[in-house]
């Protein structure tokens, strides 16, 4: 549709400077019009105005109405006619004096914007009430089929009040269910609102589904029972409403009579196509019963997310404030680099195609700043690629180099097997009572350890869990505060406050 330039005009007054004041006066003339009175001068509008949104609820001059309804005018919201009702005098006369009422196209845009602060303010529903409301019109047009010569006002009268409640029923239901998702993915952040609006919602969609399963069949039967006799009834209804025409020649009237007949009997089709199948698509009842039951999984997935994000180990920001604690209770800088090597996983790492050309086999322990300096070839720094062009190099014999890493595995895997034999017996044991470890029996403990305090909710609580590879069972108690427990290792003395550990082997352990 295409809208002129006058037509714009008309909701100028909305983002004007004074807007609150052009409001403020159009709602007057609203309401005036509401209770059939024709025309106001300016000192009505004054008086039967609420300025508490306006002017900062100082009621304006009359100057200043007078000068606003003059604009209203100008921009086709209001029409005004000179008032010689009040006039007394041969000065009143000749003054400017205008009685003013709302034009054609001020009341299409007063109507326009009641009806969008309607629809926004509106919330969505399912109407089970509505069901029964269509299922009693239908009812009624029964018995007025029954009935030798049916009443043709009450047909008109029963079909204008089925097609309004469908169609408030038809406009909620689809708004509803396109808000559910929304509501559900608004509602995910907070726990609370999740699970009262969970009970909520699942009571509200089961009350509707099983009023909507138990009507539905109810008025598909009507409709059916209705349908031999529903052609002459809608004939009869459109030809009652051309009655009210404009008058015009035998076939603008014959145009009418039939568009109005169209009109019904679309309307017809469309309560048809709710609760009856047409062709291949099932009937709209049934995919709202379809989607109203959808939103019930769709409910309880946004709490199992929301569960499954409250109880997730995995908390970075926690991780990253215990981490600053640990960091803040260092005693010196070596500490705190070591604490920052073992966090970040700052270990030095070689690759083995450059550690198999160095001079001499350094162990990985090897700083980089203590190791002798790696020859770059400047072509691996200026195209990535070491190899120069030409023939591919020769493969290297790499089998020695794969068997000392191969024994180097097996060796390692021994070691810790017999570290886990010795710690794992099953028995409760103070880490004071425990003897000096190895490296290997060493690592493993810290290992455990580990994962035994970072299930820890405090410091005097208990803590029983199974190793992330779930062939350990861990259950780790302390004691007194000022109790403290050191184990003698390779690399120094592990202190710290003693506990009783027990570290059992599952049957996955075999």
């Amino acid at each position: 549709m295409h809208i002129t330039n006058e037509t714009s005009e008309l909701f100028r007054h909305l983002s004007a400077e004074k807007g609150a004041l052009y409001r403020c006066i159009m709602d007057v003339f609203a309401a005036a019009k509401r209770q059939y009175r024709l025309q106001l001068r300016p000192d009505e509008v004054l008086a039967d105005a609420d300025w508490g949104n306006s002017q900062g609820g100082t009621p304006p001059r009359i100057e200043d109405v007078t000068a606003a309804l003059a604009q209203l005018t100008a921009w086709g919201n209001l029409e005004s006619h000179p008032d010689t009702a009040r006039v007394s005098t041969l000065s009143d006369f000749y003054r400017a004096r205008f009685l003013y009422r709302l034009s054609h196209g001020g009341e299409a845009v007063e109507s326009a914007l009641a009806v969008f602060v309607q629809t926004l303010r509106r919330r969505a529903e399912l109407q089970t009430v509505a069901l029964e409301d269509i299922a009693s019109r239908l009812q009624a047009l029964q018995a007025l089929v029954a009935e030798p010569e049916p009443d043709v006002a009450k047909t008109h009268a029963i079909l204008r009040d089925l097609v309004r409640v469908f169609e408030s029923l038809a406009e909620n239901a689809q708004a509803f269910m396109a808000s559910v998702a929304r509501s559900i993915e608004l509602q995910q952040a907070e726990a609370t609102a999740v699970a009262s609006y969970k009970r909520r919602l699942i009571d509200y969609l089961e009350r509707f589904i099983g009023d909507l399963v138990r009507r539905s069949n109810a008025i598909a039967r009507c409709i059916n029972d209705l349908e031999p006799h529903i052609d002459a009834m809608l004939a009869q209804v459109a030809e009652r409403e051309a009655r009210d025409a404009a008058p015009g020649d035998p076939r603008e009237q014959a145009d009418a009579r039939q568009g109005y007949r169209q009109a019904w009997q679309e309307r017809w089709k469309g309560l048809r196509g709710w609760f009856l199948s047409t062709g291949h698509e099932p009937p709209q009842a049934e995919l709202l019963r379809a989607r109203a039951r959808s939103a019930i999984p769709q409910l309880l997935a946004a709490i199992a997310a929301l569960n499954e994000r409250r109880s997730g180990r995995s908390d970075r920001s926690a991780d990253f404030r215990v981490l600053a604690a640990w960091f803040a209770a260092c005693s010196d800088d070596g500490e705190a680099h070591r604490l920052a090597r073992a966090a970040f996983a700052l270990n030095p790492a070689r690759h083995f195609l450059l550690e198999a050309d160095a001079d001499t086999d350094l162990p990985a322990s090897t700083s980089w700043a203590d190791a002798p300096p790696l020859s770059i070839h400047p072509r691996l720094r200026e195209y990535g690629e070491a190899a120069a062009r030409g023939p591919l190099p020769r493969v290297k014999d790499r089998s020695a180099d794969r068997a000392r890493l191969a024994r180097h595995l097996i060796e390692e895997a021994h070691q810790v097997e017999a570290a886990r034999r010795r710690l794992a017996t099953g028995q409760p044991a103070k880490l004071s009572q425990l003897d000096a470890l190895d490296k290997h029996a060493f690592g493993l403990f810290l290992g455990l350890l580990g994962e035994a305090l970072t299930e820890q909710a405090g410091p005097d609580a208990p803590v029983d869990r199974l190793t992330g590879d779930g062939t350990l069972h861990i259950r780790l108690a302390p004691l007194a505060a000022d109790s403290r427990a050191e184990i003698a290792t390779p690399d120094g003395i592990f202190a710290g406050r003693d506990h009783v550990i027990t570290i059992t082997p599952t049957g996955d352990a075999r």
